[in-house]
This record gives structure tokens, sequence and C-alpha cells, in this order.
């Protein structure tokens, strides 16, 4: 079933859970890495939602970079941290799909 809801609507509400949801609790190798990758996947968010002209093409090339980043440590981040990077794995390919299209 195809959805039909909105993805701007959808990124907004991504984009505000993601930033009223604390820092997950876990230890991970990779936690580093993921603090980066969620500092920069947010910096893209707050640069697309708040600046009329979007993404530039650099920072659609980071927020892609990240997106596979993120897509190669999803399947080692501990369970108790899997919903926070997950729905910051969607906030960036939503991102990343909404900004090609405008």
């Amino acid at each position: 079933m195809k959805s039909t809801a909105n993805p701007m609507d959808e990124l907004a509400k991504l984009w505000e859970a993601h930033r009223d949801s604390e820092w997950p609790k876990f230890a991970s190798p990779d936690q580093g890495e993921l603090m980066t990758l969620d500092t920069v996947i947010s910096g893209c968010a707050t640069c697309y939602l708040e600046s009329p002209d979007g993404l530039d093409d650099q920072r659609r090339a980071i927020l892609f970079q990240c997106l596979d980043d993120l897509q190669t440590l999803l399947p080692h981040i501990p369970e108790e941290a899997a919903d926070y990077f997950t729905r910051l794995h969607r906030l960036a390919w939503l991102l990343h799909h909404v900004s090609e299209e405008s």
C-alpha cells in the first residue's frame, strides 16, 4: 500500500520527535561516529527546514554519505538505541529525497 502522507509533514514530525528525544544510553565502539552522524544529519535538517534555499549540493552529498555510513552501522547498534537511530536514518533518507525534489 502506497503512503499518501505528505513527505514534508512526515519530515517535520520526524524532526520534532528527534529533537525532543534524548541521546540513548548504550555502549558501542561506534558511539563517537554515531554522535557525529547525528550532529551532521541534524544540521542538515535544520538547514533544510529553516532556510528558504534548502540544501545545497555539498550538503546533499554529505547527507548521502551520512546515510551510507548510518546504514552500515545500523545492524551493530544495541537494541536500546535502535529506535533512535532507525528514526535518524528515516529522517536522513526522507530529507535527502525531499531535498532532491526541491
